[in-house]
C-alpha cells in the first residue's frame, strides 16, 4: 500500500508510524484514558487491512482518530488530534528540505522528468527547480485552498504550474512584436531604437524572446510578417551602397544581381541569429526560450514578397537542422514552427505552393512544422487567422474601443485541468451522477480557477518591464497595475480537460467515435463550453476551453486512477489517458478519417487544441505526407505530424533505435546509450520516465511509453 503525502510524493505504507503517534497521544493522557498497547497494533492493522492501492495521508489519520473514538478513548482522541495539528505547524514551518536535497542529489525522478526542455542536472536549471520545490510547497500549504490541494493530490483536478504560482506572473502570450521593433523597446534599462536592417531585427526580435521567456513560464509566439519591412530595410540601404559604389550609370541588372547576392547573404545571416541564439541562450527558468515562429502570408500584406523569402530560409534551416556538440546536424526543439496553410499555399496551384512543398519535406526529416488552415480558423473565429500562444493555447476574437480585432499583446492566465475519466468511472456507468459529478467537479475548478486570476489582480507592471512597460503586452506607466487586462476577455483563463475517450467508455461503455458515443461526448464539450461561457457572463473574465498541452498529465491522471479503482479495460489498463478529444491510438482510424472527426472537437475547444496522427519516415514519399496537408486546409483547423523516425543526437543515426539485452536504450551505430540524447520518445504521449519490457519480455516497449 502507498500513501501520499501532504507535498505530493508517495511512500510505502509503514504501520510503525501509527503506532508512534498513537503512544505520543498515550504519553499525553492519564494512564486510565490510554490504550492497550495490542490494541494500538490492532489499528495499526486495521489501516492497513484497508488493502488501498493508496490512501492520502490524512486519511489514515481520520481513520485513526474514528477508531480511538469507537473504543470509548476520547480523551486519547484528543490527544491525538492535538499531536496531529502540532505535527502541521512543524510542517508548516519547512517541507522541502527532502525534495530539494534530492534533487541536488540527482534523485528526484518526478521533478527532474517533468519538463523534457530542462536539463536538470545543471547547476543553473537546478537553481530554478529549486525555487520551483519552494513554490509547491507554499501553494500546498499557505495559498490554495485545503480543498483545492486535496483535489490536485486525488487528481480530481490538476493546478497546473504550482512551482512558479508564488510569484506575480502569467502563463503564456503573442508578444506585440511588431509595435516593439517599429516603436522601440527597453531591456535592462537599455533604449533599443527601432532597427535599421533585417539582421539587426532579428538580433533585437531574439533578445526581446529571451527577456520575456524569464518573466513568464509558458510558451509564447511571434509572428514573422513584422520582419518584412526590415528585409527591405536591407534590400534599400544595399542599392544605395552598391550605386555608390558602382556608380549610377551602371546597369541596373548588375546592381540588382549585387543587391540579390548581398541580401540572400543577409537573409541566411539574420535567421540563422534566430535559430542559433533560441538554442543556445539560456532564460532564468533553466531552458532554452519556448517560443512558436508563426508563418503566414496575408495576400494584402505590402511585405508579402520579403516574408515569403524568409519563410523559405526559415525552413530550409529548419530541414538542415544544427550541429551537436559531434558535428552531426539533429533536429533542434525551439522554435518550434507554425505554418498556415491559405488559398495562396494549400497545394492547389497557390502562388506560394512551393514554400509548402518546403514545409512538407521539413515536416517529414524534422517533425515541424506544424499546420494550420486559414480556410478553417477564419469559420472558427470571426473570420481571423492568427497564432497560437506557444504551440496550442488560443485566444478568443476581441476589438480594441476603435472596433478593430486585436491579437497581439494578448496573454493567458493559467490553467487548471479536469480528469473526465475520473468521473466517468465514479459514475458506475449512471449517466445522470456523471453530470451531477461533473458540475460538482467545474465548482471546483472555478474555485480553482479563481485563484489564478486573484494571484493576478493588483500586479504592478514593474514586476516585469518588458511585459507591461516596453511594449510585450502593454505600454503602461511606472507602478501601474495590470488589472484592466484581466478582464473584458482581453486575456484568456483556461479549463483543461483530459480523456474524452476514456470518460466516453467509462459512462456508455463505448469509444466516442460510434454514434452513441460521440453524441454522449459531444454533449459534454457542450455542456464544458457552456460552463466556460456561464462564468465569463458572471465574472468579466475570458475563460477559455482548452485541450490540455500537459501530455505528461495523461499519465499523471492515468497512474492515480489505476492505484485507486484498478485495472479497468481501456480505461486505466494502458498506462495512459487520450489528451482531451483525441482518438486512442488503439483505434486503427486512418489519417483522413481522425482528422475530420476531431475537427468537429476543435471548433468546440476555441481555447486551444491540436490533433496529429502518427506517420511511418516518408522523407522518401513527401507526395504522400501533401496529399494530407491538402485534406488539413479544408477539414481541421490545426494538426500535426508525428513521425515515426527515432535518430542518435550522439552520432545522427537516422533509423529506429531499440532497447538492448541489459534494457537500456542503444543506438546501433555508435552504441550511445544516454536517453537523454536519443529522440525515440514521440510526441503523442511525451513520456520520458523508466521504460520497460512488456510481458512477452520481447523488444517492444511497454504501452504507456511508445502506445504500442
Amino acid at each position: 500500500m502507498k500513501v501520499i503525502k501532504r507535498d505530493g510524493t508517495t511512500v510505502d505504507f509503514d504501520p510503525q508510524k501509527i503506532v508512534i503517534a498513537i503512544e505520543k497521544a498515550n504519553a499525553a493522557v492519564d494512564e486510565d484514558c490510554r490504550i492497550a498497547e495490542s490494541k494500538i497494533k490492532e489499528i495499526a492493522e486495521y489501516v492497513h487491512g484497508k488493502n488501498r492501492p493508496r490512501l492520502l495521508v490524512e486519511d489514515i489519520q481520520d481513520i485513526v482518530e474514528r477508531q480511538l473514538q469507537e473504543a470509548g478513548k476520547f480523551d486519547l482522541a484528543k490527544a491525538y488530534i492535538i499531536y496531529r495539528y502540532r505535527r502541521a505547524l512543524v510542517r508548516k514551518s519547512n517541507t522541502t528540505d527532502e525534495s530539494i536535497l534530492t534533487l541536488i542529489r540527482n534523485s528526484n525522478k518526478d521533478v527532474m522528468e517533468e519538463n523534457s526542455n530542462k536539463n536538470a542536472i545543471m547547476a543553473s536549471t537546478q537553481r530554478d527547480l529549486i525555487a520551483g520545490e519552494v513554490s509547491k510547497d507554499l501553494t500546498r500549504r499557505v495559498i490554495l485552498p485545503e480543498k483545492i490541494a486535496k483535489a490536485h493530490d486525488e487528481a480530481a483536478i490538476h493546478f497546473h504550474d504550482m512551482d512558479y504560482f508564488i510569484q506575480p506572473i502569467f502563463n503564456c502570450c503573442l508578444i506585440n512584436i511588431g509595435d516593439m521593433l517599429d516603436n522601440g523597446t527597453v531591456m535592462n534599462g537599455k533604449m533599443i531604437e527601432s532597427p535599421k536592417s533585417f539582421q539587426v531585427a532579428c538580433n533585437v526580435m531574439t533578445q526581446i524572446i529571451a527577456s520575456v521567456a524569464s518573466s513568464q513560464y509558458g510558451g509564447q509566439s511571434v509572428d514573422v510578417r513584422h520582419l518584412g519591412k526590415y528585409l527591405r530595410r536591407s534590400r534599400e540601404k544595399f542599392v544605395e551602397r552598391v550605386t555608390q559604389t558602382l556608380g549610377p550609370d551602371t546597369d541596373p541588372k548588375i546592381i540588382d544581381a549585387v543587391v540579390d547576392e548581398r541580401l540572400r547573404e543577409e537573409l541566411k545571416a539574420g535567421v540563422q541569429t534566430v535559430q542559433y541564439q533560441i538554442n543556445t541562450l539560456m532564460t532564468t527558468n533553466g531552458q532554452s526560450p519556448f517560443v512558436t515562429l508563426f508563418l503566414y502570408l496575408q495576400d494584402n500584406d505590402p511585405y508579402i514578397e520579403e516574408n515569403a523569402m524568409i519563410i523559405e530560409e526559415i525552413l530550409r534551416q529548419r530541414l538542415q537542422g544544427i550541429k551537436n556538440e559531434k558535428g552531426v546536424y539533429i533536429t533542434p526543439a525551439f522554435p518550434k514552427l507554425v505554418y498556415v496553410l491559405d488559398e495562396n499555399n494549400c497545394l492547389k496551384g497557390g502562388k506560394y505552393d512551393y514554400l509548402t512543398h518546403l514545409a512538407v519535406k521539413c515536416s517529414a526529416k524534422r517533425m515541424y512544422p506544424d499546420y494550420i488552415s486559414a480556410k478553417k480558423m477564419r469559420e472558427n473565429y470571426e473570420g481571423n487567422v492568427f497564432s497560437p500562444m506557444g504551440c496550442r493555447s488560443f485566444l478568443a476574437p476581441w476589438k480594441d474601443e476603435s472596433g478593430n480585432y486585436k491579437f497581439e499583446g494578448r496573454f493567458n492566465q493559467g490553467v487548471v485541468s479536469l480528469n473526465l475519466p475520473q468521473i466517468g468511472i465514479l459514475s458506475g456507468g449512471d449517466e445522470a451522477k456523471f453530470w451531477k459529478l461533473l458540475d460538482e467537479r467545474l465548482d471546483l475548478c472555478f474555485e480553482a480557477i479563481m485563484c489564478r486570476h486573484n494571484a493576478l489582480l493588483g500586479v504592478h507592471s514593474d514586476v516585469s518591464p518588458i511585459h507591461w512597460q516596453y511594449g510585450a503586452i502593454a505600454r503602461l506607466a511606472k507602478g501601474e497595475t495590470i488589472d484592466k487586462y484581466l478582464f473584458g476577455g482581453y486575456s484568456s483563463i483556461s479549463l483543461g480537460y483530459i480523456g474524452i475517450y476514456e470518460m466516453t467508455k467509462a459512462v456508455k461503455g463505448c469509444s466516442h467515435t460510434t454514434p452513441e458515443g460521440k453524441d454522449f461526448a459531444l454533449r459534454v464539450m457542450k455542456h464544458l463550453r457552456e460552463t466556460c461561457n456561464k462564468w465569463r457572463a458572471q465574472t468579466n473574465i475570458g475563460f477559455a476551453l482548452y485541450g490540455t498541452p500537459a501530455e505528461s498529465l495523461c499519465y499523471r491522471f492515468a497512474r492515480i486512477d489505476k492505484e485507486r479503482f484498478g485495472t479497468i479495460k481501456d480505461i486505466t489498463d494502458k498506462g495512459y489517458y487520450t489528451n482531451s478529444y483525441h482518438v486512442d491510438v488503439r483505434e486503427h482510424i486512418d489519417a483522413f478519417t481522425k482528422f475530420e472527426f476531431e475537427s468537429e472537437f476543435q471548433k468546440m475547444s476555441s481555447g486551444g487544441a491540436i490533433s496529429y496522427v502518427e506517420i511511418p519516415n516518408m522523407q522518401n514519399n513527401p507526395k504522400a505526407m501533401e496529399s494530407v496537408v491538402q485534406f488539413i486546409y479544408d477539414n481541421i483547423q490545426y494538426a500535426e505530424f508525428n513521425t515515426k523516425s527515432d535518430y542518435c543526437m550522439v552520432c545522427g543515426y537516422d533509423g529506429e533505435i531499440m532497447i538492448n539485452d541489459d534494457n537500456e536504450w542503444e543506438c546501433p551505430q555508435c552504441h550511445n546509450k544516454d536517453h537523454a540524447k536519443m529522440n525515440v520518445t514521440r510526441r503523442t504521449c511525451g513520456y520520458l520516465g523508466e521504460n520497460f519490457w512488456n510481458v512477452g519480455k520481447t523488444k517492444e516497449i511497454k504501452a504507456r511509453v511508445l502506445h504500442l
